[in-house]
């Protein structure tokens, strides 16, 4: 949901983006959202939901609101954020954030009972829409960490078992909703392009270069990646993004949730990212470092697993003196967020099935609602 604010510029109005949704587990497709709406105007404000408003219309919140705050402040097409933004937009609601209209996705929010939060804002004209990102959900990531099937990594064939869980983790017992049913994510140049910032280094930048998994990129990744940003005076942050395979080798189990295409989106929004390395060597070599003119390279308080012939993956960098930990303050992890989606498993499928089952009702009285136009 993104609510478009206006505020006066030397006595006029400017149109502001202002959105109000819950963001949980934010992903690429959420970031999408907002890059579009940013793009409608001048400056991006974000209303995220509270735990309580989120419990009551939708169910568990996989992440705190206070993580949700800082995973949407640090997406690099937001301005600001409201805290505490109300489930239901009013128009009200627009006019005490002085917003001239609001902006949501092309698939629908309904409350708890059933009814569409943009009715009223839609009636008075103050509603745009931009296009959902297909190929993601929040109901399709739990699926894969549910499910701990590797179907979902960038070169290996779908099985029928991940597409009937996935079919069942977002379908109601009638049947599938475009909105909440599961659908194969294609990377394209274009969206790296849309999502990539262009910047290329400039003199008396600090070049600084981090890998790793990045999986389901979330507060602790943020955390870490600020911390890094605060190391220079001009840093200019390259992100080295391991392949699956990689991953999957020194993670294990289904590890990683999210592929190769889609963590390269989910960084690339981050605000204190400037550049993405798609399937960066696992070990840091001479030839990486001289390409990209590195000054530094940092990794966070987390193991490091020695390289496939048990060397240490950053013995050039440590050798050359230009490599450094970063402690991020923050204990969340890949690992933990899995946890607490097995932990309240039954409760998230009862939530999405119900979900599915009031979008498919709207679908059905829309469908009647043209059936008798004509």
């Amino acid at each position: 949901s993104v609510t478009a604010a206006g505020r006066g510029r030397g006595g006029s109005r400017v149109p502001n983006r202002r959105c109000f949704r819950s963001y949980d587990m934010v992903h690429y497709g959420h970031s999408n959202q907002l890059r579009q709406a940013r793009a409608m105007g001048d400056c991006l404000v974000v209303g995220v939901h509270t735990d309580e408003e989120i419990a009551k219309h939708k169910g568990p919140p996989v992440f705190t609101q206070e993580e949700r705050y800082k995973m949407v402040q640090a997406i690099k097409w937001v301005d600001e954020i409201a805290p505490g933004a109300p489930y239901v937009t009013t128009l009200e609601t627009l006019d005490r954030y002085n917003c001239d209209f609001c902006v949501h996705g092309d698939d629908i929010t309904l409350t708890v009972d059933g009814k569409d939060t943009y009715e009223e804002v839609k009636a008075a004209g103050r509603y745009r829409e931009c296009k959902r990102t297909q190929g993601v959900s929040t109901t399709d990531l739990v699926g894969r960490m549910l499910l701990m099937t590797k179907a979902h990594h960038s070169n290996i064939d779908e099985d029928l078992d991940y597409r009937k869980h996935t079919d069942n983790f977002g379908k109601g017992p009638k049947g599938h909703s475009p909105w909440t049913g599961v659908s194969q994510f294609l990377q394209t140049s274009q969206k790296i392009i849309q999502f990539a910032s262009g910047k290329e280094p400039q003199p008396g930048d600090t070049i600084i270069y981090v890998a790793g998994a990045f999986d389901l990129f979330h507060v602790g990744h943020v955390d870490f990646l600020e911390k890094v940003h605060q190391l220079a005076e001009k840093p200019y942050i390259i992100a080295g993004l391991h392949f699956d395979q990689e991953v999957n080798r020194y993670k294990g189990k289904n590890y990683p949730i999210m592929n190769i295409h889609e963590r390269t989106l989910s960084v690339l929004a981050c605000r204190y990212v400037s550049e993405v390395v798609i399937g960066a060597p696992y070990a840091v070599t001479a030839d990486l470092l001289d390409h990209f003119r590195v000054a530094l390279v940092c990794h966070g308080m987390t193991e490091v697993v020695p390289d496939k012939d048990g060397s240490d993956p950053y013995e050039e960098p440590k050798r050359r003196g230009i490599f450094q930990l970063v402690d991020s303050g923050s204990n969340l992890t890949t690992d933990l967020i899995v946890q607490r989606i097995i932990k309240n498993r039954l409760e998230f499928e009862a939530r999405n099935q119900k979900k599915e089952a009031k979008e498919l009702a709207v679908l059905e009285a829309m469908k009647r609602l043209e059936e008798e136009k004509h």
